[in-house]
């Protein structure tokens, strides 16, 4: 039979050759149909679906991870609530904090050095804390300036300096003092040493 005999009105007696060729097409055609519209979107949704699973099992291996040590992390934890306690009991009440003020300036004079001022400045409040600024000019050697910054630093309660700014010390500035002159029983030149000193209260 040649292919210009061949009707669809008589695809029966079609040779099987035909009707293999002709089947495989129709076949072809379906799986390409199924696809398109319905495997291409179910692979979009598998593929959605792979990406949860990987993000699913990496949370859930880190936190098998973190149950397997969740004894260990009780125990980082008492100690933090330590450690922040002991921080706590170093930070003034305010009942306290004139009496920290009193001890800076203690400190200060001990050192050797003369205070031009010593003001304390309004309280800035944060999450659980007030903070206090106090500015500080003082007059004195380098090494008087190590000396106060050190006790300071020494103080039983959490004191911060900083701000700092050193120099030289102008009589018309201070007490009468003039540039150059000696600090008494101390070697070296005379400087002004302007600071901010901060402490802190717990806020409830």
């Amino acid at each position: 039979m040649d292919l210009d005999e061949l009707s669809f009105d008589n695809i029966g007696t079609f040779p099987w050759t035909v009707k293999a060729v002709i089947i495989s097409l129709l076949c072809v055609a379906v799986i390409g149909l199924a696809f398109w519209f319905d495997t291409r979107a179910q692979l979009k949704v598998l593929k959605k679906e792979q990406k949860k699973e990987r993000t699913h099992r990496q949370k859930f291996e880190k936190k098998s991870h973190q149950a397997s040590n969740l004894e260990e992390y009780k125990k980082q934890l008492i100690e933090i609530k330590k450690s922040f306690g002991e921080l706590l009991r170093r930070l003034p009440e305010e009942t306290e904090v004139p009496g920290l003020l009193e001890d800076i300036s203690k400190v200060g004079t001990a050192s050797g050095l003369h205070f031009l001022l010593f003001k304390p400045l309004a309280e800035k409040k944060k999450e659980f804390y007030v903070t206090l600024p106090i500015k500080i000019e003082v007059v004195g050697t380098y090494h008087q300036f190590g000396v106060f910054v050190s006790q300071v630093a020494a103080l039983p309660r959490i004191v911060t300096l900083g701000d700092f700014k050193i120099t030289p010390y102008n009589a018309k500035k201070g007490s009468g003092t003039k540039k150059g002159n000696k600090a008494s029983g101390t070697s070296g030149e005379r400087l002004l040493m302007s600071i901010t000193a901060k402490t802190y209260r717990y806020v409830e």
